[in-house]
């Protein structure tokens, strides 16, 4: 298939199950007329975006693009009705009209030829399929972490991204946050020696009691197309705590739990700060319990510990057992720790270092969402592109998987799976409910 050919609205849908799948080669289009000389968004040029998944974390997303200028939403697309004809009204009374479609299926927004990128603010188990089938799309995408349910998924819509030439932006604002880029640039350019041990604490399951719903069956109610929620995931009776937050994140079928969906954002700080906990090889422990409550199936807490082939140690816990919340940089001289709630150091005038031209600045955005618009624009790299984002996935997925199998694992970050372990690898990708597959 010739790589300029135009994807139409009818060959899209034609070919979902392809889509969906990551199978068909389909080639890219952008808005022509938003269209740059070089094929990039023109700076003058209105950048056309849609919404997939239009609940908390979608509607905060909508939000922070409708109060940015040279952007329109066009599109919402949920399986609730009820939420996507709530985000068509807040998106209409934003622009006084009432342009904004709203659709069920992702796949109808993503035949649209007009609109150049997406916001993917879906249950995790959504995330690989849906940005693969916008990359062979040829849509940009600001897309919530993490990058799926498993290691594969992660590993699919990298390469898809790469592939169609696309802009991915991962959910981790916290890189648009001035004392995380500082926590790491005092990392980066040597400041605390040479670094030993980074220490990661993330928040353990949140569970709103509220929500709480043994395993029964219940109706599905009249607005919800329950086997499009489902998607990949086993179909299981209804009941109302699947889809209610946070409660879907303590449910094995659709997340990975908060040792990834919300240790994610940590990890990926880790990483940046030491590139290494990426890039080298690893042995990893953990030392978790799992949730058997109503539906909630998850990691409860956990302790990991990985160990690199140059000595240099990760400590990896739910807050307080023991690690801090946040991230913590610890050197051979000194040290500086990073939270939302503010930045540390020892000693503190390292929180006033000025760095020399010649460094490494890691600054630059103060938006992620802000970011994600110049990159479309210029389609220059953002600040959490999509290999970041599947590497601070993976960190949390790894030792997910060492808590199952009760034993410690081996890393091979270079053909990213296990070394010798075929248990292991065996879990490196989930079953999908058909006709949904990568």
């Amino acid at each position: 298939m010739s790589p300029h050919r135009e994807i139409t609205r009818r060959s899209l849908l034609k070919k979902a199950s392809e889509i969906a799948a990551g199978a068909a080669a389909l080639p890219y289009v952008v808005s022509s007329s938003s269209l740059g000389k070089d094929k990039s968004i023109a700076p003058s040029g209105r950048i056309v975006m849609g919404c997939i998944g239009a609940g908390g974390q979608g509607t905060h997303n909508t939000k922070a693009f409708l109060n940015n200028t040279g952007v329109r939403m066009a599109a919402v697309c949920d399986v609730v009705e009820a939420r996507r004809q709530t985000a068509k009204k807040l998106i209409d009374q934003h622009y006084g009209d009432k342009g904004c479609a709203a659709y069920n299926d992702f796949r109808d927004l993503l035949a649209r030829e007009d609109i150049d990128a997406v916001v993917i603010a879906t249950q995790d188990h959504w995330h690989a399929i849906i940005a693969v089938a916008a990359a062979q799309a040829g849509k940009d995408m600001y897309c919530e972490k993490p990058t799926g349910v498993a290691v594969v998924e992660g590993q699919a819509m990298r390469d898809a991204v790469r592939r169609y030439g696309r802009v991915f932006q991962t959910g981790t604002q916290q890189r648009s946050e001035r004392n995380f880029q500082l926590a790491c640039e005092i990392a980066r350019n040597g400041y605390l020696g040479k670094i030993h041990t980074v220490k990661v604490g993330a928040p353990g399951p949140e569970y709103k009691r509220d929500y709480r719903k043994p395993p029964t069956e219940e109706p599905i109610p009249p607005g919800l197309d329950y086997d499009m929620y489902v998607g990949p995931a086993p179909m299981k009776p209804y009941n109302g705590g699947r889809l209610a937050w946070p409660d879907w994140y303590l449910i094995w079928d659709y997340c990975a739990g908060f040792i990834v969906n919300w240790g994610v954002h940590h990890l990926d700080i880790a990483n940046w700060g030491c590139p290494a906990l990426g890039s080298e090889p690893f042995e990893v422990e953990c030392k978790g319990t799992y949730r058997d409550d109503g539906l909630t199936d998850n990691i409860n807490d956990w302790q990991a510990e990985f160990t690199y082939i140059s000595g240099l140690r990760m400590t990896y816990t739910d807050s307080g057992n023991p690690n801090k919340h946040g991230c913590r940089f610890e050197g051979d001289k000194s040290w500086v720790h990073v939270n939302r709630e503010g930045i540390w150091a020892e000693p503190p005038s390292l929180l006033q270092v000025k760095l020399k031209p010649d460094e490494i600045h890691l600054g630059g955005s103060t938006s992620h969402h802000a970011d994600f618009l110049n990159a479309v624009r210029t389609r220059q790299e953002p600040i959490a592109p999509v290999e970041a984002g599947h590497k601070a996935s993976y960190l949390g997925l790894i030792p997910e998987i060492a808590a199952r199998l009760q034993r410690k694992v081996k890393w091979d970050p270079a053909k990213e799976q296990f070394v010798d372990d075929p248990d292991a690898n065996g879990m490196l990708a989930r079953p999908m409910r058909s006709p949904w597959r990568l």
